[in-house]
């Protein structure tokens, strides 16, 4: 229903399709999105010789600063080939993903209303800019660290010259595929707080009380997630203590939003 702040909304009607031919659009938008998957996951696995190359730098990198030989492994004989379609299958998704969100797009917008529309783009685009962000950010800053203290000669696990590091490829890019994941999905932290302000969880209030509590809860998860010196730390609390702080922000614009919207109702009334 249309109200006073979206007027605009007035000559627009809500979706208008039977439920029978909301089932052939979403079957239509299904078989769609998996062409899109086909089809990336085919150049995935032609293109995934070079992004196996190019996710192994970080590791490679570590093995010879730590002048050990830098080469990884595979154990069973199908690891090579299982290697090369599981990042063809993950590179195909990549691909495609623009594709498919474009798909979910087409099937949803029909029902939406102008400004909904707006929200919505704003919101895609916001999640896989933010999920992107994590991503560079755990590759070019967090893997290099993390490797490099792995491989490295440490008094915590130092082994001795008799026991040295035969790394499978495989077994990496299943680290670095979960790193990167989680990561990515961190840095999502402004969108959990804006639908946790829109149904009302938290209030920027609440979150620039806590702040103290958040920081110290950053600063033990970075503790425990870098290699433990005071520089590799300190790489990975600033980007999560500027989410947080965005998050704020994003909490006051939702708060905002819903006041305005409360106010312009009792007005109508």
């Amino acid at each position: 229903m249309a109200t006073p702040e979206h007027p605009e909304d007035a000559a627009e009607t809500g979706g208008q399709m039977t439920f029978f031919e909301h089932l052939v659009e979403l079957r239509k938008r299904l078989i769609n999105s998996l062409y899109a998957v086909g089809i990336g996951t085919m150049v995935g696995i032609y293109f995934s010789k070079y992004f196996v190359g190019w996710i192994n730098r970080p590791i490679l990198k570590a093995l010879a600063d730590a002048h050990l030989d830098p080469k990884l492994i595979y154990t069973h004989p199908a690891g090579g080939l299982n290697l090369v379609i599981t990042v063809g299958v993950y590179l195909g998704i990549a691909l495609a993903s623009p594709i498919v969100l474009y798909q979910v797009w087409l099937f949803v917008a029909p029902a939406l209303y102008k400004h909904e529309r707006g929200a919505i783009t704003g919101f895609l685009f916001s999640t896989v800019f933010l999920f992107l962000a994590g991503i560079a950010f755990g590759y070019f800053i967090t893997i290099p660290y993390v490797m490099h203290f792995l491989v490295s000669p440490s008094p915590l696990f130092n082994l001795g010259h008799d026991v040295v590091p035969m790394i499978s490829v495989n077994e990496y890019f299943d680290l670095i595929l979960l790193t990167l994941l989680i990561i990515g999905l961190t840095f999502e932290l402004p969108v959990l707080i804006f639908f946790l302000s829109l149904f009302g969880i938290v209030t920027p209030k609440f979150l620039w009380k806590n702040f103290r509590y958040a920081i110290l809860v950053i600063a033990i998860a970075s503790a425990v997630a870098a290699p433990p010196d005071a520089l590799s730390m300190l790489i990975f609390m600033v980007p999560m203590v500027v989410l947080y702080f965005i998050s704020i922000g994003v909490s006051a614009m939702v708060v905002r939003k819903k006041e305005r919207q409360l106010a312009a109702a009792a007005e109508a009334r």
